[in-house]
């Protein structure tokens, strides 16, 4: 029901992601972006020197085809490729997926199926649902660096709108070894909340106090015990990462402000434990943390455990 395929941003790294496992699942595709071509349709084996991130090249390569455009503005070459499609993938920024879903709407075929891979999902699911209604929608989430691949990592999924190419999607991904976790866009929204806002505003927070005590990073490195070598390797891959990806992550969730005050009343609450209070309120808080992770406690422990001795 997936014989082909349209990926839009398909240049970049999400992108890129899809397009490679789509080629490898025997899809045809179509990478649709600002970078790539020259405004007419053709088609390249070696991907790899084209610069798409993800998509290899060299002999035997799959076969991609490559359309310069621009989504928002959907001219008659796009619209051909977009009414052709089982399947368009939007791997773009918040902004340009919302400004895109109505003129994509009104090329795609009844049952066709649009999928985006926002970091927040309420927005997108309430214009697709406004102006999409006739084609099947799911939202997907990749909990990960793209360079990690799908194996063994959750992809949120939010079915907008059920359907047998939606259905045929997520088996596809599991099939690419992710673990699917359905939820809705408001639980994704705070699952997310919690997971990705408040970690990176945590690591972002240690990484500017690191820099405001005035420590010289390369002082650090020799001394540093596992805890701060896992804190400023997270560091350095967020601050090495795309800045547009985090900031929809702080900026667009609505779920985002509050995992942000609450990470600064956890620190203020921690240092009137330390600095107002006895040993004993020390050890209550720690037990308190306990009984929050629960029956999860061994199995969080022991993961690290695990990445300390990597370090």
């Amino acid at each position: 029901m997936i014989g082909r395929a349209v990926v839009v941003g398909g240049a970049g790294a999400v992108g890129g992601l899809f397009a490679r496992r789509l080629l490898d699942a025997g899809t045809e595709v179509t990478v649709v972006d600002p970078a790539v071509g020259d405004g007419t349709p053709h088609t390249v084996a070696d991907t790899g020197a084209g610069g798409i991130p993800g998509i290899p090249g060299g002999p035997g390569a799959a076969p991609v085809r490559l359309l310069r455009g621009d989504i928002t503005a959907i001219d008659s070459r796009l619209a051909a490729e977009l009414r052709l499609a089982d399947l368009v993938v939007l791997a773009v920024p918040e902004p340009v997926a919302l400004a895109a879903v109505r003129g994509i709407a009104g090329e795609l075929t009844p049952g066709a199926l649009l999928v985006d891979t926002l970091s927040v999902k309420q927005p997108v699911t309430r214009a697709v649902r406004a102006h999409a209604p006739e084609v099947q929608a799911v939202g997907l989430n990749p909990m990960f660096a793209p360079s990690l691949g799908f194996e063994g990592r959750p992809v949120a999924a939010v079915v907008v709108t059920e359907g047998p190419r939606a259905d045929e999607l997520l088996k596809l991904v599991e099939s690419w070894g992710a673990v699917v976790v359905r939820v809705d866009a408001a639980e994704h929204d705070r699952l997310a909340g919690a997971t990705q806002a408040l970690t990176h505003a945590a690591v972002l927070g240690f990484g500017l106090a690191l820099r405001d005590l005035g420590t010289p990073a390369a002082d650090l490195r020799p001394v540093a015990p596992p805890p701060a070598n896992t804190m400023l390797a997270l560091l350095a891959r967020v601050v090495s990462g795309a800045p547009e990806v985090y900031w929809d992550v702080q900026h667009a969730n609505p779920e985002a402000a509050g995992a942000r005050t609450a990470l600064a009343e956890g620190l203020r609450r921690l240092a009137r434990t330390v600095e107002h209070g006895t040993e004993d309120d020390f050890a209550a808080l720690l037990s308190e943390l306990r009984d929050y992770l629960g029956d999860d406690l061994a199995h969080h422990r022991d993961t690290c455990a695990r990445l300390f001795g990597r370090t």
